[in-house]
């Protein structure tokens, strides 16, 4: 609503005189256009221009692609309006966006700027799902990926009621050989390849992540 009235008010002083003004004279602020939704008001230190998202790109104020705008699938519209058509090249329906490799099972996609196909890397232990736009765990793309395949991992059916994997029983976890960033959970017979982060690094003594310090043995 704060947004709307803001755009009312420079509606009327566009009107007024030829030199519209923004409402803050200093920084930098994007608002919403109130009727096209592929276009936005930019206000650069007081100075207001109309901005055009590119090919596949469409304002929604959080956006961060490209020049404060979003993906299109990524943004409602509601009532505002824009121009679907795509400006096509290879690899790329729209200038700006992320687009599979191939219908199969892949751990890498194309991400499109400016029209130029880029192929990207999904996070290890996961494959590119195109209903996300994103990577995803494989076994929720269990109709074209087979998770064993894309983690490296096959679960075993049971595992000894007094080892350490079996404390963490239903999802019991596995030490990933040579990789002290990682572990693997099994959900559900499949396994997930899951990351410490940054700061943190993988236990085998607990099968847990901790602080480096923390760890039961050496890496």
């Amino acid at each position: 609503m704060k947004m709307v009235k803001i755009f009312l008010v420079l509606g009327l002083i566009a009107v007024a005189t030829s030199a519209p003004t923004c409402p803050e004279p200093e920084g930098v602020q994007a608002y919403a256009h109130t009727q096209n939704c592929d276009q936005f008001f930019l206000c650069t230190n007081g100075t207001l221009t109309l901005e055009t998202c590119e090919n596949g790109l469409l304002f929604d104020g959080k956006g961060a692609v490209h020049n404060h705008c979003n993906y299109n699938w990524a943004v409602e519209c509601g009532t505002r309006q824009h121009d679907p058509t795509p400006i096509s090249s290879e690899g790329c329906e729209y200038q700006f966006g992320i687009y599979p490799i191939s219908h199969e099972c892949s751990t890498t996609y194309m991400k499109c700027a400016y029209g130029e196909a880029i192929p990207s890397e999904c996070e290890p232990g996961l494959a590119y799902d195109e209903r996300i736009h994103g990577c995803n765990w494989p076994d929720q793309l269990l109709e074209t990926c087979n998770p064993e395949a894309v983690v490296g991992f096959k679960c075993p059916t049971k595992v000894a009621p007094d080892s350490l994997a079996a404390r963490f029983w239903p999802f019991p976890r596995f030490a990933v050989p040579g990789d002290s960033k990682r572990l693997i959970t099994c959900v559900e017979g499949h396994p997930r390849l899951i990351s410490c982060g940054e700061d943190k690094i993988f236990d085998e003594s607990s099968l847990t992540c901790v602080e480096h310090e923390e760890a039961g043995h050496h890496f």
